[in-house]
């Protein structure tokens, strides 16, 4: 498999290809925003390894660009941004895991695999709750028959909601089937992520369909 790492600290950069390298990945090395975004765009690579502060475009925008160009090549954060509003910023533009430095390797390497081991899953043609449907195969969401702007994680939380209307979904399960990680009781990037998804499908229509069930956590339904 093939990974390309963004990082403008060469030592940092030497350390994670070598140490990828031997663990049998092919492995590719962007110094600044501008390299890593031309290198994502034009080679198919299994997953990113991007850095925030870069020279030239930062981490956030490469990822953007990225995202905005129709690519879903799994990105990985590492960056030595550490606070809750950085993690959920990162999550929030559609990147699928957030470590920062300092870190283990073997828990890089770990989360690498993770990201890596999920296969392609065999995905409903429509899913539909009321008027609210959401087509997996062509990732476009309607409300009322209006399209709605759903960022990649705003999408992938709403299928989560469709594949299990009426069942009440705990934060844990949420962060855990979303983005892959444990986060600790204190991150609020679920209630943050469950916000903004209600801005776009609940707020502009009469009938609400997202519902918070207190001290557990979400429910997809009508009333």
């Amino acid at each position: 498999m093939r990974i390309l790492i963004v990082e403008d600290e060469k030592k940092t950069a030497a350390y994670l290809q070598k140490g990828l390298s031997e663990q049998g990945f092919v492995v590719d090395v962007g110094s600044e925003g501008e390299e890593g975004l031309l290198l994502a765009t034009t080679i198919e690579y299994d997953l990113v390894v991007l850095d925030v502060m870069l020279p030239l475009r930062d981490g956030w925008s490469v990822l953007k660009e990225l995202r905005r160009s129709g690519k879903l090549t799994p990105v990985l954060f590492l960056t030595a941004r550490d606070s809750v509003d950085d993690r959920v910023k990162g999550l929030e533009l559609g990147a699928d895991d957030y470590l920062v430095k300092p870190f283990a390797f073997a828990e890089l390497l770990a989360r690498i695999r993770s990201i890596l081991r999920r296969g392609p899953t065999r995905q409903a043609e429509q899913w539909v709750l009321a008027d609210l449907e959401l087509d997996p195969l062509r990732h476009k969401a309607f409300r009322n028959g209006q399209r709605l702007d759903l960022s990649p994680k705003e999408f992938a939380l709403l299928s989560l909601f469709l594949q299990r209307s009426t069942e009440v979904l705990s934060r844990t399960l949420i962060a855990e089937q979303v983005w892959d990680v444990h986060f600790d009781s204190d991150t609020n990037i679920v209630d943050v992520a469950v916000r903004r998804l209600r801005q776009k499908i609940d707020d502009p229509f009469s009938q609400k369909l997202l519902h918070t069930v207190r001290g557990v956590g979400y429910v997809l339904e009508q009333r």
